[in-house]
């Protein structure tokens, strides 16, 4: 298998970036346009779901199929028709309000968006000798997370505010152009042809129902209150069934089917997936909380929450390329930083759990930052962990099922933090009211300055009084959503403590099982 050249081999990052960043964009679009495509739209948000559940779900899809495309297709064609197919769903997405035509779109967005995104990354891995892996993979991280977690949400927010959202879309039409030309000039590794495996349909039929049920289940449970809704319900037991039913027809598929199991003879790649739920939950978790605190707690404009994350996103880049210099100068192990990503981003969560409804972007900025230096030390290190020993018979499909692992990882932490936010804010309010007793004099005291302060300002005394009490009442609700996010915010925090000492134990584990398993082969 051939190498990139030197020259053209940076043409071949560039389009690689620019396709991942045109993912980056399309992947979040929703999280500060969904008021505003919601009044275009008229939809409901049960209908709007649909914009949310099929875009993810068919990302997954394309995460696990993109393997098998790649076989039977070049990675280069893989990506570059992945790539042009984001473009043009992106460009008749910007042109249209009815809401059946955007869904088909996003699930067209989603399903190319998982294949370029496995395509490139293994493009990146064929194409360049393994020392040059921890820049270049930090460069595609850069792109592929860092994009999607600060400067897409920027860019939208501004976008929004000052045009409107059918501008997001607009803005990937030429990322997804300037990729593809430079993908089409650019010196490309030519793998060694084989046969392509047939379509394994009964296999990508199950998992399509897996994948979609879990999606739905995580993305909507905490909206009908999980398993109280029947529908929920039945979903998970469908989607369970399917799930079990795929991994025993891959068993029986002995190897022809989509599923690689010689993958988990690696030790590495079986940590690194492990570890992958994990870091899923902080990233997504996290890029959830904070935006959403900001626009509902502090009620900053969208352009204000999306900027909020920005300047996270230059520490982010620069962690991720002090990773690469340990990783590639100083020959530090991948697994070094990983203990150092973790502390920094408990760090900067057990820091924000502090916030309080008078914190500003100046008070958040210092954990906001820390966060951003842990993700890259995490990221990175794991990146490299998972692949580095990989073949490339089944490099792809370690990329694919890795970042379904990530995705599936975010939907849970997105889904747990909404709940326990959504059950802290009831419980809150109940605690607060409780202790805001009638007749109390700080009651007393705080109703008549309130009632003074909007009589000074012209209304009559008897509706200034009803404004106080309702004034009191929203006080006492975004104070129990204060805490609510802090808790949440602490949640993260959490899922270190518990997570970590499990992952210290799956490595130990799984170094003895290899160390048993060398010594049982050549023993």
């Amino acid at each position: 298998m051939s190498r990139a050249r030197p020259t053209t081999g940076i043409l071949l990052i560039a389009g690689i970036v620019l396709a991942a960043l045109t993912e980056a964009i399309a992947s979040t679009v929703l999280a500060l346009g969904r008021g505003d495509i919601i009044g275009d739209t008229y939809a409901t948000p049960d209908e709007f779901a649909w914009l949310d559940v099929g875009y993810i779900a068919l990302k997954l899809v394309g995460f696990m199929l993109a393997p098998w495309l790649m076989q039977r297709f070049s990675a280069r064609s893989v990506i570059i028709g992945a790539t042009l197919a984001m473009g043009l769903a992106c460009c008749m997405a910007a042109v249209t309000a009815r809401l059946e035509l955007l869904i088909a779109l996003r699930i067209l967005q989603g399903f190319a968006g998982g294949a370029l995104l496995v395509a490139g990354q293994a493009l990146i891995f064929r194409g360049y000798p393994r020392t040059l892996q921890p820049i270049l993979q930090a460069l595609f991280a850069m792109a592929a997370v860092v994009a999607s977690a600060t400067l897409a949400p920027a860019l939208q927010g501004w976008l929004i505010d000052s045009q409107s959202w059918t501008w997001i879309f607009f803005s990937v039409v030429p990322l997804a152009l300037a990729a593809v030309g430079l993908l089409l000039i650019a010196d490309h590794p030519m793998p060694a042809r084989v046969r392509p495996p047939s379509f394994d349909r009964l296999g990508f039929a199950l998992l399509s129902a897996a994948l979609f049920c879990f999606t739905w289940v995580l993305s909507q449970g905490s909206r009908w209150d999980w398993f109280e809704e029947p529908r929920i319900l039945m979903l998970t037991v469908i989607g369970g069934a399917a799930l079990l039913a795929f991994l025993g027809q891959q068993v029986l598929a002995n190897g022809r089917g989509l599923l690689d199991f010689s993958l988990f003879k690696s030790s590495d790649f079986t940590f690194a997936f492990c570890v992958s739920f994990v870091a899923g939950a902080a990233l997504f978790g996290s890029a959830y909380l904070i935006p959403a605190f900001a626009l509902s707690v502090l009620a900053f404009t969208p352009t204000d929450a999306g900027l909020l994350l920005l300047p996270s996103g230059g520490f982010f880049v620069g962690s991720l390329l002090v990773a690469a210099y340990l990783f590639k100068v100083r020959r530090v192990p991948p697994v070094a930083t990983v203990p150092l990503g973790i502390l920094l981003i408990m760090a900067a969560m057990w820091m924000l759990s502090g916030s309080t409804g008078e914190s500003g972007a100046d008070d958040m900025m210092a954990a906001i930052l820390l966060r951003g230096l842990g993700l890259g030390f995490l990221f990175l290190s794991i990146t490299l962990i998972a692949f580095s020993q990989l073949n490339s018979r089944n490099l792809a499909s370690g990329i694919g099922l890795f970042n379904t692992g990530r995705q599936l990882g975010g939907l849970m932490g997105v889904a747990g933090l909404q709940t326990l936010i959504d059950h802290h804010v009831v419980s809150n309010g109940v605690v607060l009211g409780a202790n805001v007793t009638p007749g109390g004099q700080a009651l007393i005291d705080r109703l008549m300055s309130t009632t003074a302060m909007l009589a000074g300002k012209g209304m009559d005394q008897a509706a200034a009084g009803r404004a106080a009490t309702s004034l009191l009442g929203k006080a006492v609700s975004g104070q129990a959503t204060v805490i609510a996010f802090d808790t949440a915010f602490f949640a993260v925090a959490l899922l270190f403590v518990f997570a970590a000492p499990m992952l210290v134990g799956i490595k130990i584990g799984l170094a003895r099982y290899a160390k048993a398993h060398e010594q049982q082969t050549y023993g």
